[in-house]
């Protein structure tokens, strides 16, 4: 159990049987009345935000997410499929429990699968991958100093926007909880 509280961004209560991530946390204290918690929570499953409040010290279940680590292998179609690296076991995981970070998934990449009850509910990338350029306008001499930005077309389909002066072949560092460019590799 944990104390509304003691509520931290990121933590992981369970509530009505599904487990909740705290996206966001104010402490209200009025002038008259108790003091109360008001949060806006994520459903881990399905990705949807809730807001709820809870009375000050109210005690609730936290949810325990396993993690683990798993290799990504590769996509059949319908499903992409994982392998434990502890036992080598493999595992299909829908494209809904993956989300928008399917695109930034490359073959043979090691990343965090969660856990809930024995069932899959997500996967954790890294904050930063490096993909290569296949597809781009090509740059021309003294583009550099506009700021302007054109599109990138990376390995796995995912699309950025890029500064004038990348071209196809490069390799590039991108912020996988923006999309956004961050520097070439």
């Amino acid at each position: 159990m944990i104390s509304v509280n003691d509520f931290k961004t990121g933590a992981t209560i369970e509530l009505d049987g599904q487990a909740f991530q705290v996206v966001e946390f104010q402490h209200v204290k009025p002038g008259k009345g108790a003091a109360f918690v008001r949060a806006k929570l994520r459903n881990v499953k399905s990705g949807g935000v809730v807001e709820k409040t809870f009375r000050g010290g109210e005690k609730v279940p936290k949810a325990h997410l396993d993690r683990r680590e798993m290799q990504y292998l590769y996509n059949d179609g319908e499903s992409f499929v994982f392998m434990d690296t502890q036992n080598y076991e493999q595992i299909n995981v829908s494209e809904a429990a993956m989300g928008d970070n399917a695109k930034w998934l490359l073959e043979n990449m090691n990343i965090n699968v969660l856990f809930f009850q024995e069932n899959i509910i997500g996967i954790e990338i890294p904050n930063f991958v490096e993909m290569k350029v296949v597809d781009t306008e090509p740059g021309v001499k003294g583009d550099t100093a506009t700021g302007a930005t054109k599109n990138a077309f990376l390995e796995t389909g995912a699309v950025v926007q890029v500064p004038l002066f990348i071209n196809t072949g490069d390799r590039l560092r991108i912020d996988t909880r923006t999309g956004e460019y961050m520097e070439r590799a």
